[in-house]
């Protein structure tokens, strides 16, 4: 099976079953995490509460596609055989809005991350390639951000905890990116992030308890829409509180 393989995630989904509980299409994409794999900006905090890589151990199967979707890239020797992936799988994706009637917009990593520049560059051009799709995605890869920044359906934050603070500092003030901040909790976050800017971040309202990660109204990212559009710097709390 040549084909990268997409994920159902309910947090993301754009489109959810009729009863409100399930993922009617994929509009994500995973790869394994950890530094062994896609992981080179992992840090010791965002390894110790990693849901994904929890996943990962707990069920065979979303093992079973993360490596699968691996294994296909590394098989591959030029950049243009990596968009040449990426865009088939995204050209499904599209295919499965349009028969939803479902607004296409697309998380890339629920699970890994940019591995290298030459994974990273694919990605650049395979979003400019699909301008009618809407892209998001959360980074620790340092190097992605300058590759990534200001395409215009692309909405990118860098990852940033304690660890890593520093470097999102001077990724923020050099490049303009926004910050996904993870915390031990929100009131700790905000007083964390108050030392780059006096603007507060949005707490991640699924994150904080305020809407549901699915119901018959959308998924909790489709509800919220703030990481999906870019709208504001990012806080999430590991204790959700």
């Amino acid at each position: 099976m040549n084909a990268l393989k997409r994920s159902n995630d309910r947090k993301v989904t754009n489109k959810v079953s009729q009863n409100g509980k399930k993922s009617l299409i994929k509009n994500t994409f995973g790869l394994p995490s950890g530094k062994i794999f896609s992981c080179p900006g992992q840090t010791s905090i965002c390894e110790s509460v990693c849901y994904a890589g929890k996943l990962e151990k707990i069920y065979k199967g979303v093992s079973s596609v993360l490596l699968h979707n691996w294994n296909l890239l590394q098989s591959c020797s030029t950049e243009d055989e990596i968009v040449e992936l990426l865009d088939s799988m995204i050209q499904d994706f599209r295919q499965d809005c349009i028969k939803y009637n479902a607004k296409p917009y697309f998380r890339i990593h629920w699970d890994g991350d940019f591995y290298d520049m030459r994974y990273t560059r694919a990605w650049n051009r395979v979003i400019r390639m699909n301008a009618s799709v809407h892209f998001w995605v959360y980074t620790r890869s340092w190097f992605a951000i300058p590759e990534l920044v200001n395409i215009p359906n692309l909405s990118l934050y860098f990852s940033t905890d304690s660890e890593n603070f520093k470097m999102a500092v001077s990724l923020k003030n050099i490049y303009g990116v926004k910050l996904a901040y993870l915390a031990d909790n929100f009131h700790k976050g905000e007083s964390e992030f108050h030392m780059i800017q006096d603007k507060r971040p949005t707490r991640c309202p699924e994150n904080n308890g305020r809407i549901p990660l699915i119901s018959q109204n959308g998924s909790a990212c489709g509800l919220c829409g703030a990481c999906i559009y870019n709208r504001n710097d990012i806080l999430f709390s590991a204790s959700k509180k």
